[in-house]
């Protein structure tokens, strides 16, 4: 059995768990709880009608939300020549091309984004044993491998979140922080569920959004309502 802290306890208690709430109410009812000393993630979770079992109904993507997720986001590229230069003037943190991937090969992992120029895919294509456990693979369809890096590494510095499918067909993402007000958080959550939904495969039959959770990173889930 899961021992809670005094906090977590008095969290949980403060959280229906059987019923669901609008968006707004249930981001007032979340920063109401006790708080721990930092100021936390807001997270959302969404496990959606798919097979993940069938490639065809996984979901990849990515989206910039409109107020940002107040943190600082490390983004390294793979690129040379001007698109090296135009990376680094827009803010990337770290730039190479064969020795960036012999540096993230021996373990070097301080980064949350990996941005591509395609031709580099020749050196990126090595590290899927150890990019694709953590999420961080590029691909075309989360705008990670692009010919236009620096407008990839502007974006993501600015607030685009990247998610996909995990074995048991949900979807996480961080939309916030929870010292945003409410209708900050609000237009993120609603911005990520818009993009979210618009990405429905052809092959999904049914229900595509099954059920939305919000929670912050060390606090208890409340259901939120969505309609399709």
């Amino acid at each position: 059995m899961v021992k809670h802290s005094k906090r977590m306890r008095a969290a949980l208690e403060g959280v229906d768990r059987e019923r669901t709430y609008e968006a707004g109410e249930a981001i007032d009812l979340l920063k109401s709880l006790p708080a721990p000393k930092f100021d936390e993630s807001v997270e959302v979770a969404v496990a959606l009608g798919i097979d993940p079992r069938k490639t065809d109904q996984l979901v990849r993507g990515a989206v910039s939300l409109p107020n940002g997720l107040g943190k600082t986001i490390k983004v390294v590229v793979f690129a040379e020549g001007e698109k090296a230069e135009a990376a680094k003037e827009a803010g990337a943190d770290e730039v190479g091309s064969e020795d960036l991937a012999e540096k993230i090969a021996g373990g070097w992992m301080d980064f949350d984004v990996v941005i591509t120029s395609p031709d580099m895919m020749k050196h990126v294509g090595k590290l899927g044993r150890v990019l694709g456990p953590q999420g961080k693979m590029p691909s075309p369809k989360s705008g990670t491998v692009t010919p236009d890096v620096a407008s990839a590494v502007a974006e993501f510095k600015a607030g685009k979140v990247e998610f996909r499918t995990d074995a048991g067909g949900n979807v996480h993402a961080a939309v916030g922080k929870r010292s945003f007000d409410t209708q900050k958080l609000t237009e993120n959550i609603e911005t990520f569920l818009k993009h979210l939904s618009s990405l429905r495969p052809p092959a999904v039959k049914g229900q595509f959004v099954k059920r939305v959770a919000l929670s912050t990173s060390m606090g208890p889930r409340a259901w939120i309502a969505y309609g399709e």
